[in-house]
């Protein structure tokens, strides 16, 4: 007797097939110039795959040349592990480092800011005293100039941090918090539920966006390139590009 498929749940059927998915949606690639950065994006069919593939490519598991480590690191700076900086690049007195990382051209880790393990900073980014990244790719053009964090998370091309701003990463729908997490985080489109298939993500947040001050982003929340968010304390679920999210 032929056998009827199993279909897949909705959430797997919209991952495969929904364009708001993709990097494409987020991001403008035709104005990524690194080839590094240009090489995750083009690699990955969904924005959720992008955290697993930079730590993949840090620690060897791509068949891709990085840049070799030709930048800057001033007197003062504490860099620990494998931190490549690339030519143009600049990890300042007082900045702190943990690897793998790697730090592209015309990059800027200034004094008090901290970067940590499986982090891609795009070209042109500044990080500032007190900001922390941590297991996220910045695209490119990136500030971070005041007190923050983010962390799990993808930032396009020219997202602007401000002070106080957080993202999250671990679903806290039942307690205690452990470590590491166990429940997956699921982000939401049109009512359904799209699995992320990782139990800790923040955001994705696209091309040209500005967070303002204050503001903690849910788990897997995404905004699309170009949305105005309005000053709250809290935002999450799917904001679509162009949009102005209340």
């Amino acid at each position: 007797m032929h056998k009827v498929p199993e279909l897949p749940t909705m959430s797997t059927a919209l991952a495969r097939v929904d364009y708001r998915t993709t990097p494409e949606y987020y991001f403008d690639t035709e104005q990524v110039t690194d080839p590094v950065v240009l090489h995750l994006l083009s690699c990955c069919p969904t924005v959720f795959g992008l955290k697993k593939a930079v730590a993949d490519l840090l620690t060897g598991q791509h068949d891709f040349p990085l840049p070799a480590s030709e930048g800057v690191i001033e007197s003062g700076a504490t860099v620990r592990g494998e931190v490549i900086v690339a030519s143009g690049a600049v990890i300042a007195e007082g900045a702190f480092v943990t690897g793998p990382a790697l730090i592209c051209p015309g990059a800027v880790i200034e004094a008090g800011a901290r970067v940590r393990d499986n982090t891609v900073i795009g070209p042109g980014c500044r990080i500032g005293f007190g900001a922390e990244v941590a297991r996220s790719l910045l695209i490119g053009g990136c500030f971070m100039k005041h007190t923050s964090f983010v962390g799990d998370s993808v930032l396009g091309l020219g997202v602007n941090i401000g002070a106080f701003v957080s993202t999250t990463g671990l679903r806290v729908t039942s307690g205690p918090v452990t470590e590491p997490a166990t429940e997956e985080v699921c982000a939401h489109l049109d009512g359904h539920r799209i699995a992320s298939g990782q139990t800790k993500f923040g955001a994705v947040i696209g091309d040209g966006v500005i967070i303002p001050a204050g503001t903690v982003l849910q788990p897997a929340t995404l905004v699309g390139a170009h949305t105005v968010l309005y000053p709250k304390t809290q935002v999450g679920g799917f904001f679509p590009a162009g949009s102005q999210g209340r």
